[in-house]
């Protein structure tokens, strides 16, 4: 197995009669021995270009790529023993499946025995049996990209390179290869980075993630760590489904307590509890940005509430409902206009508008509720982020509250 360590590498592409094109500035990252890494990013972002610099595909413009404590930058691709898979799966539409699986071991003068050896294993692992003579025009997309995995599988390599395999099948074939590679990872406990810009694929995949945006990596952690504690606004926004809602506005210090205002003198304004009020106190009077995932705003039952029924009373719907509403960790209600509700079984995401915000609730009950109507909200200030509106890096996070019975 390997471990590969990336220090100050770029690329740099040169352009024909133009400024040249920097795909990656001085990424530093480590790949553990046997880890699973997930490289996802938006389109754009360096991704691949990363994966092809470890390949050999591609030469650093600078930096060190190394793998096993020995640089490899000058390495052939041929002599790396790293396995790639692409997205398009790059089969020989002329050979049959176990002529493309055994390909690369013949070149490589495999012994006929071994060479059997492995396609049994590898044709097992991946539930191929019965397809071993057929052509990949006569194959559906999951099979022909269980055969790319399995050629790579056979090679027996110190790590594996997935250049997101799975963005050209449907989503039932994505979520189950998804899961057998993952099963595959598990079994071979081999190093392995996985490139995707899809991040369900990133979240359920990856022992940990590194977040890229225009050639630089943002934040590099296990999933639920970049979920509950993003580095900046970037990955706050990109991290989740639907993603992190924001409220530009600015501390305020009243009478010896610290607020948030929203910018726009909008209803969203509160006191800061406690613990926020210690970690922001040198923020008061300067801009700030609030984050809240949507599971950090609950919808409360009572609709077009009067001024003097709503607040405290105001019940919560959803994973709020047993929580207790009159937990200090809650902003006073406020109403909010329901544009739209999607009910998705489990749950419902609600589209809301609060003042001249737009945000998202995500209901855990899953009820069906009708839009064009005023409901009653209240965040939960527990669960909130806060963001520098100038370097856009996050500024606090409370660490997660555990559960008590």
């Amino acid at each position: 197995m390997a471990r590969i360590v990336l220090e100050n590498v770029s690329k740099t592409y040169e352009r024909h009669r133009g400024e040249p094109i920097c795909a990656l500035n001085a990424v530093n990252l480590t790949v553990e021995d046997k880890e699973l890494m997930v490289l996802v990013g938006p389109s754009g972002s360096g991704k691949t270009t990363t994966l092809r610099l470890i390949a050999g595909l591609e030469t650093p413009t600078a930096g060190t790529i190394a793998m096993n404590g020995a640089v490899i930058n000058q390495l052939a691709p041929k002599d790396r023993d790293l396995a790639m898979v692409f997205q398009n799966q790059a089969l020989y539409p002329h050979l049959t499946v176990y002529e493309n699986m055994a390909l690369g071991l013949r070149l490589r003068k495999v012994a006929r025995t071994e060479i059997s050896k492995r396609l049994k294993a590898a044709v097992e692992m991946l539930e191929l049996t019965g397809l071993l003579d057929r052509y990949p025009r006569q194959l559906s997309g999951g099979q022909r990209q269980r055969v790319a995995v399995g050629r790579a599988v056979v090679r027996q390599p110190q790590a594996f390179l997935f250049d997101e395999p799975l963005s050209n099948l449907d989503g039932p074939m994505r979520m189950q290869l998804r899961c057998e590679i993952t099963r595959l990872h598990d079994r071979l406990v081999a190093t392995t980075i996985y490139v995707t810009h899809d991040q369900i694929e990133a979240m359920t995949m990856g022992h940990r993630i590194a977040v890229i945006k225009d050639g630089r990596i943002q934040q590099v952690a296990d999933p639920l760590t970049l979920y509950q504690q993003p580095a900046n606004l970037f990955v706050a926004g990109f991290i989740g489904l639907p993603p992190m809602n924001f409220v530009h506005g600015r501390l305020e210090r009243t009478q010896g307590e610290l607020y948030f205002r929203e910018a726009s003198q909008g209803p969203i304004q509160f006191r800061l509890l406690p613990e926020q009020s210690v970690q922001l106190a040198d923020r008061a009077g300067k801009p700030i940005i609030l984050g809240l995932r949507p599971e950090g705003i609950a919808c409360m039952n009572d609709i077009q509430p009067s001024p003097s029924s709503r607040g405290m009373d105001a019940r919560p719907e959803g994973e709020y409902a047993s929580q207790g509403v009159h937990d200090n960790s809650f902003a006073p209600a406020m109403d909010a206009w329901l544009d739209r509700a999607e009910l998705l079984g489990a749950e419902t995401h609600y589209y809301l508008r609060i003042g001249l915000h737009s945000c998202v609730a995500r209901v855990a009950c899953g009820k069906r509720s009708s839009p064009g109507r005023t409901i009653c909200v209240r965040l939960n200030l527990a669960k909130a982020h806060f963001f520098d509106p100038a370097t856009t890096m996050a500024i606090s996070r409370l660490a997660p509250a555990t559960s008590t019975s």
